[in-house]
C-alpha cells in the first residue's frame, strides 16, 4: 500500500475517533442532523456515501416540515445535548433505508466518515 494512502486511511479513523469523542454539549437550539453539506456531481474522483439517496431523504424530511414535526410532538428528552429526537428517530430511520436490519448496525453509519459528514453529525 502506497504511504500517501496509508496517510489517507489513518487521518480518516483520526477524524472518526474526533467525532465520537465524549463532549460536554450545551443545549442545542436547532436538530443536529443539519445535512448542509450534499451535493450531487458526477466526477472521476469523489468520495461518496454508499446509500447515496441518504441525503435526498433528509432533504425531503426537512422540506415536508417531518423533523418540525417530530421535534414538536415527540418529547422524550429533557435536553438536547447535542441531540433532539428527531435526530434520534431519523437516525433509525435512516439506518433501515442504507440497509441496516439491527439496531447494532447504527454502529457502521457512527463509523462512516462520508455519511456522518453528508447529515452534518
Amino acid at each position: 500500500m502506497k504511504t500517501s494512502i496509508r496517510h489517507q486511511l489513518l487521518n480518516a479513523k483520526r477524524r472518526i475517533a474526533r467525532r465520537l469523542q465524549p463532549r460536554q454539549w450545551a443545549d442545542q437550539p436547532r436538530p443536529m442532523f443539519a445535512a448542509r453539506n450534499i451535493q450531487y456531481e458526477i466526477a472521476e474522483r469523489t468520495r461518496g456515501v454508499a446509500s447515496g439517496g441518504i441525503g435526498a431523504m433528509h432533504l425531503l424530511a426537512r422540506r415536508i416540515g417531518l423533523i418540525d414535526m417530530i421535534d414538536r410532538h415527540l418529547h422524550l428528552l429533557k435536553h438536547h445535548k447535542p441531540y433532539h429526537e428527531s435526530d434520534h428517530v431519523l437516525n433509525i430511520a435512516y439506518n433501515l433505508l442504507c440497509g441496516g436490519t439491527r439496531l447494532e448496525h447504527l454502529e457502521l453509519r457512527r463509523n462512516d466518515e462520508v455519511y456522518a459528514k453528508a447529515l452534518g453529525a
